[in-house]
């Protein structure tokens, strides 16, 4: 176990450094710069533009840049560890604040829940939790009623989750409960309402649910032909029993082993779905620091990114 694990850690190395080559890449390769525009909407000087770009180090060659930003640099006499530290960098939009202090730091007198990362691990939990349950009942009951409409009804749900994106969901749910039966508001006033968070959970978890209900159902099927279920009921065990002891226990083994992409495909949703309802995660920062430019808030939040993919 231990060797799986230090070999999993190892592997993440090139893994992270070369998605970091390809979001730097990238990002230099795209019209436009930081300082183009500022949040107030004035226009930086050239003369601001010039100071910022050398106290930022953005004057200096680009692979120089990556190396300073991945690596480390020498500032002021000192070595200053780069991303292999956990050093993400400052952000160049939100002026004086550090990348980990904007997706890790809770605002005052609130935990660590309340900041961008722990609302994104809430979502995201959440909605894996919902996926799970509801997706596991949908795949027992098609199995136990084969070919009846409940089955149907099931792989009705599953076919249309996996095949509809998320955000073509996101906007039929919208117009279904808020502009239409006004149960819920899209955006919310405050995130501390449960009732805020339903929707959002329900749109990201919804594909994995489908996917999860298809393989519960499948593997009920297969586990419900063999010869153990049999003898189980030929000696006149509840049925109930032979379900939940016999039945489940076998048939969740390959769905378990499944939920590991399929958190993967939740991640890459959550940055649509943060975004279409103004929820306060990583998702929506992502997106707002590619839109400013902000070139070490787009890098440092990927590499969280692919970092939670990989351990998945």
């Amino acid at each position: 176990m231990l060797t799986y694990l230090v070999r999993r850690l190892l592997w993440m190395v090139p893994v992270l450094f070369t998605v970091a080559l390809i979001t730097f890449v990238l990002m230099h390769a795209a019209p436009g710069g930081p300082w183009d525009r500022d949040l107030s909407a004035r226009q930086v000087d050239a003369a601001t533009q010039r100071v910022l770009n050398a106290h930022y180090g953005l004057d200096k060659p680009l692979w120089q840049q990556f190396v300073a930003y991945t690596i480390g640099d020498m500032k002021e006499g000192k070595f200053v560890c780069g991303a292999i530290c956990g050093n993400l960098g400052p952000s160049y939009r939100a002026r004086g604040r550090t990348v980990q202090g904007i997706l890790f730091e809770p605002p005052k007198e609130k935990s660590f829940w309340y900041s961008r990362f722990g609302y994104s691990i809430r979502l995201g939990g959440l909605a894996m939790t919902f996926a799970v349950i509801i997706g596991v009942l949908t795949g027992i009951a098609a199995a136990l009623n084969q070919n009846s409409w409940v089955d149907y009804l099931s792989l009705f749900l599953a076919s249309v989750g996996t095949s509809i994106p998320s955000f073509v969901m996101a906007i039929f749910l919208i117009i279904i409960f808020a502009s239409g039966l006004h149960l819920i508001s899209v955006i919310p006033k405050s995130w501390d309402d449960g009732r805020a968070w339903i929707l959002p959970a329900v749109v990201l978890g919804f594909g994995t649910l489908a996917f999860t209900a298809r393989m519960t159902r499948a593997s009920m099927l297969e586990v419900m032909r063999q010869d153990y279920i049999r003898t189980a009921r030929s000696k006149g065990l509840h049925e109930r029993v032979v379900v939940l002891r016999h039945m489940l226990r076998n048939s969740l083994i390959p769905v378990i082993t499944l939920l590991g992409p399929a958190l993967v495909n939740m991640v890459t949703a959550a940055f649509i779905i943060e975004t279409m309802f103004g929820f306060p995660g990583m998702g929506r920062y992502l997106v707002l620091a590619i839109q400013q430019r902000d070139y070490s808030m787009i890098m440092g939040t990927t590499l969280v990114f692919v970092f939670l993919i990989s351990i998945a």
